[in-house]
């Protein structure tokens, strides 16, 4: 089967680069076969999130203009090194009159490192309705991002954390409320936290969705330790995301302030669940998000 010839080879063939887009980015290598980029300065394990953003970019890739992707689940199978690119194999299982399916398998180093499956849509009408947008949560102008506030919190973050904190990473998050590691009270319910891009991203909505898909895995578990007053970083810690999976329910901008909504329902056997509904400025319910994650701790 051919490469469909509606979507662009390379998202970087389109405006003004950014630090975001690149690391979305895959190049074509044949039909059906993709090219993730390594990580720029990256070392250590790969980060979740822009796999399943590369792996969702492969999918899309290979599905006829006008379907737009409304659900991916993905299974992280082994780490994977940031410093080196992945393979992305996708396979088109179906491609019906509203609907196409991809399957698509993360590769490094000969070995499968994430397992995706990815649904994509015409555009249809039909029933609607949606959560409301929560109560009392402040516009992002009134608060502090993270890097702010552990300036304004010294010593409750390592000092290799401040160091990340102070890279030019791409996305922004700005914490409604206390939150680890600066608060470490063990707190349950519905957590809060406005994100966005650092930058304007262009018009495709493609690319915003792929945004999504990197930022969703962001902090994500960190709802189910916040239950127990843990956090990631905290010492001995081993936490790790095992599965995740979104869906989209309408078109939405990575660069405008989204509200990320997060709550655990459940924690046990070393593991934790954590659930998200993401809300953009006008009160619209554009995605849900759900992942488990494994999380140990030293006796």
């Amino acid at each position: 089967m051919t490469q469909t010839p509606s979507q662009p080879d390379s998202l970087s063939d389109g405006p003004e680069a950014d630090i975001l887009t690149p690391i979305l980015d895959v190049e074509r290598i044949e039909d059906d076969y993709y090219r993730g980029i390594a990580t720029p300065g990256g070392r250590g394990r790969s980060f979740g999130g822009q796999v399943i953003a590369q792996a969702l970019m492969s999918a899309t890739r290979t599905v006829e203009a006008g379907r737009a992707n409304h659900s991916l689940h993905a299974y992280f199978l082994r780490p994977g090194k940031a410093d080196e690119p992945v393979l992305y194999r996708v396979a088109r299982d179906m491609d019906g009159r509203s609907f196409s399916n991809r399957r698509v398998v993360a590769v490094q180093n000969g070995k499968p490192i994430l397992n995706l499956t990815a649904s994509f849509q015409v555009e249809s009408e039909g029933l609607a309705h949606e959560d409301a947008f929560p109560d009392d949560i402040p516009d992002p102008e009134e608060l502090e991002n993270e890097l702010q506030l552990a300036e304004r919190h010294p010593g409750a973050v390592a000092p290799e954390v401040m160091e990340f904190l102070r890279l030019n990473r791409p996305v922004e998050v700005r914490p409604v409320g206390p939150t680890p590691p600066f608060d470490m009270t063990p707190r349950r319910g519905v957590q809060y936290r406005w994100m966005r891009t650092r930058f304007p991203l262009c018009d495709d909505p493609i690319i915003h969705r792929a945004a999504l898909a990197y930022t969703s895995d962001l902090g994500l578990i960190q709802g189910a330790l916040t239950a127990h007053g843990r956090a990631w970083l905290d010492e001995g810690a081993k936490v790790a995301s095992l599965d995740h999976a979104l869906w989209i329910h309408g078109d939405f901008r990575m660069d405008d302030w989204l509200l990320y909504c997060i709550q655990s329902p459940w924690t046990g056997s070393a593991r934790g669940m954590a659930l998200g509904q993401v809300y953009t400025r006008d009160r619209r319910l554009v995605a849900s998000v759900a992942q488990e994650g494994m999380m140990r701790f030293p006796d």
